[in-house]
């Protein structure tokens, strides 16, 4: 069993060892391109692995990486509950390649995003925008994040449309589609709820009244709907908030459980003391990064097609959180 047990002794020189101590343990954390939501993540579990366990805790910033848990090149991760249902499943964006060795530990926070017009379009509801669509331009392809469109998509399903219901405009990634929208490149694009790019695009927008999310139809049926591209995600009412962009209105939205995953080959108790260590020191983990001041250990271990890990599991049942619920 692997177990994350990479160590980096000192250094040898003239039949001396020079440096450290003789045996540092170091576990490897995918995270995304820096300044994205998957970097900032990692860096502060890394930081609180560090600080409080003694173990040498790195970040690799890439894109792309649960494969590469599931071959142990790196031993954590994080990804949306969707993806992580797709790359466990063979299914979605992974279609026809199942990683069959990933397992979770557990949600870190509830991302929160949806579609986002600008106010003055006088779109607010889904319904609004399917009677509006073919002359809208919408962020597409997203190829540096191809999780995006099935969120997209999710969206438009909710209300009886797709993408060829609009004139499609290929994006980069995330971010950029986001930018796209506050540069007026298009018309309709996915935005993160309280997002740095969000707030930037926000105040490129002011005189056009700032960005405003779609309500969608939280309606079963519109649920249903929804729920055909996104099985792990749930649509939720916000209120009326002046001081977030996108919600001088209410409006239903898409909540996503944001989550930490490793393989089966990394061993029980490491997995249970980083679960244990995550759950416990989320004060920290809020100060390093303000998304875990969202996070709650009831609601850690939501039902998805991913497995569990023995060593999160264990910790679960220790502190009576409920699983698969």
């Amino acid at each position: 069993m692997r177990g994350i047990v990479k160590y980096a002794a000192g250094v040898v020189l003239g039949g001396a060892i020079l440096a450290g101590p003789a045996l540092a343990q170091v576990v490897t954390i995918g995270s995304g391109s820096q300044g994205s939501l998957g970097f900032n993540t990692g860096q502060s579990v890394a930081k609180l692995v560090n600080q409080e366990l003694g173990i040498t805790a790195r970040t690799q910033p890439l894109t792309g990486y649960l494969p590469m848990i599931n071959n142990g090149e790196l031993d954590f991760g994080f990804a949306n509950a969707v993806e992580v249902g797709f790359a466990s499943t063979g299914t979605g964006t992974y279609a026809g390649k199942p990683n069959k060795k990933l397992r979770l530990v557990g949600t870190m926070f509830p991302l929160k995003t949806g579609l986002m017009v600008v106010a003055d379009t006088g779109i607010n509801t889904i319904a609004d925008l399917k009677a509006k669509a073919s002359g809208l331009r919408i962020a597409s392809e997203y190829k540096g994040s191809t999780i995006i469109p099935y969120y997209i998509e999710g969206g438009l399903a909710n209300g009886g449309m797709k993408y060829d219901d609009f004139i499609k405009v290929p994006v980069s990634n995330f971010v950029k589609g986001i930018f796209a929208l506050g540069d007026g490149l298009v018309d309709v694009s996915l935005v993160s709820l309280n997002s740095g790019a969000g707030k930037k695009s926000n105040a490129q927008l002011r005189d056009r009244g700032g960005l405003q999310y779609v309500s969608l139809d939280a309606s079963p049926e519109g649920q249903a709907k929804f729920k055909a591209f996104m099985p792990a995600a749930k649509i939720i009412s916000m209120k009326a908030n002046p001081n977030i962009p996108g919600l001088q209105k209410p409006a239903n939205i898409m909540e996503i459980p944001w989550m930490m995953m490793t393989s089966v080959d990394v061993s029980d108790e490491l997995v249970y003391k980083i679960t244990k260590v995550i759950v416990e020191h989320n004060d920290k983990l809020g100060t390093s990064f303000g998304a875990f001041k969202n996070a709650k250990s009831a609601s850690m271990a939501p039902a998805n097609a991913m497995p569990y890990h023995p060593g999160a599991l264990r910790y679960y049942k220790e502190k009576g959180i409920a699983v698969g619920e």
